[in-house]
């Protein structure tokens, strides 16, 4: 697989036309990596219009995660690995939330409130789910079964960015590694971004728990496999020279992490 892989569709709509859930970037060359990215998009069905929310608003951390996708498939180019891109905005349902997660469908975000997001019923909730979370979690399910059919190592890596103030208080870190039962592999990253120089959050500024976040418990705890939760300040990584610089940082750092936990735990160790 090269470049661009169509993006997933969802099998039921309100509407004749089929709805587009994520992309795929990148080739699979053999190596360990299987890169997923929850809050890279910002589009938004046009079924939802705008949400109520302007354009302006849209573009702030509320509605994605700022920088990650140029992160995102540069690392994908550079390794290379697969990237698994949600391609929706958060402000219609947050791809990282439980179905039924309170934070799932918000109806106002950082003080920004999302009237297209009011008073939902059931039906509503269930069309976003079936059109955009799902469609999005089971391709990353297809990709992580296909490679445990073949006995491969996989890493799974979520990648993600975050906001340089919140709530009028800086953040210091320049990332984050989140972990929650299995703390290996993070904290061996931990140790090699921190060599760089960078001031670097252990569980900062999120904390990675079985009901905080969806994607790596579910493809990655529940697999028994091998992950890493990144999180990078946002306004390092607003333009391309920034994101080529991560991008460029991670290609050199996540072999050496994996190499390392293979070297400490073996090879076959989940």
């Amino acid at each position: 697989m090269t470049g661009r892989e169509p993006v997933g569709l969802a099998t039921e709509s309100r509407t004749a036309k089929a709805v587009e859930s994520f992309a795929v970037y990148g080739r699979d060359t053999g190596g360990p990596f299987v890169l997923v990215s929850d809050h890279a998009g910002q589009a938004i069905p046009a079924e939802l219009g705008d949400l109520g929310v302007c354009a302006t608003e849209r573009a702030r951390h509320i509605g994605w995660d700022i920088g990650i996708d140029g992160v995102g498939r540069r690392l994908a180019d550079a390794l290379p690995a697969v990237l698994i891109e949600q391609v929706y905005s958060r402000l219609v349902i947050d791809c990282n939330r439980a179905p039924g997660h309170p934070t799932s469908i918000v109806r106002e975000s950082d003080g920004t409130p999302v009237p297209g997001n009011q008073g939902l019923c059931a039906q509503d909730i269930a069309w976003r789910e079936q059109v955009i979370l799902h469609p999005y979690h089971d391709r990353i399910r297809r990709e992580l079964s296909a490679r445990a059919s073949r006995n491969r190592p996989t890493v799974v890596v979520a990648l993600h960015s975050f906001t340089p103030v919140m709530r009028g208080k800086a953040r210091p870190w320049h990332a984050g590694v989140l972990h929650n039962k299995d703390s290996r592999l993070a904290h061996i990253m931990l140790d090699l971004l921190r060599h760089e120089g960078l001031t670097v959050g252990d569980n900062e500024p999120y904390a990675l728990t079985d009901t905080s976040d969806y994607t790596i418990p579910v493809h990655g705890e529940q697999r028994a496999l091998p992950y890493i939760e990144l999180e990078i300040r946002q306004d390092l990584i607003a333009q391309p020279e920034g994101q080529a610089a991560w991008a460029e940082r991670l290609a050199r750092l996540l072999p050496q992490a994996w190499r390392a936990f293979c070297d400490r735990y073996g090879e076959d160790t989940p």
